[in-house]
């Protein structure tokens, strides 16, 4: 409805993209996972209980694999319309659709929107709805069994990460045949 809002009515059908949003929270607690051992063997790690944490947060386009990632302190609405500013004059040239969860602080009533983005709206209780949760698994799998010493380590090591996920890579993640059908109807 939407975007047939946008090419019909407003004649924006070639500057219209649709784009994925979330955020997520990496710590210096251990992220633990699968080991190859022998047969039989238990596989032993080492861990750490530190419980200071980052938050990224991102945007990613299924059609194209372009992205959007900032890290920030908390996870609240302040926090959330800084980095909808940003997206917003990374893309100025179009008019964003992005699908993003309910949290509270998305729906907070001082949020300001830039006028280039909608934000829409998942059905609660559904994150698997929403592609860039594979993003996220994917960049903690890379980050599984590091154990860095400080956030300033933390940081650098998921911008390591955060550079070697092109668009390509990305795209092969969040393109989802469904996404990917609906977005070239829209852009037809």
């Amino acid at each position: 409805m939407v975007s047939w809002i946008a090419i019909t009515v407003m004649g924006l059908g070639d500057k219209v993209r649709f784009f994925c949003s979330d955020e997520t929270r990496i710590g210096l607690k251990t992220i633990s996972g699968r080991k190859i051992t022998a047969r039989g063997v238990k596989p032993i790690g080492q861990v750490q209980w530190k419980f200071q944490a980052t938050y990224i947060y991102g945007v990613v386009e299924p059609k194209t694999g372009e992205h959007f990632f900032y890290e920030f302190s908390h996870l609240n609405s302040q926090c959330f319309e800084i980095f909808l500013q940003l997206v917003a004059e990374k893309f100025s040239e179009s008019i964003l659709i992005i699908q993003l969860d309910n949290g509270r602080f998305h729906k907070a009533k001082k949020l300001k929107i830039p006028d280039n983005i909608i934000l829409m709206f998942q059905p609660p209780h559904c994150p698997e709805s929403n592609p860039i949760e594979q993003v996220w698994q994917y960049l903690k799998r890379k980050l599984r069994w590091d154990l860095p010493n400080n956030l300033e380590e933390l940081r650098l090591l998921i911008g390591q990460q955060l550079e070697k996920m092109n668009s390509e890579v990305i795209a092969s993640i969040v393109g989802r045949a469904y996404i990917l059908e609906a977005v070239s109807v829209v852009n037809v």
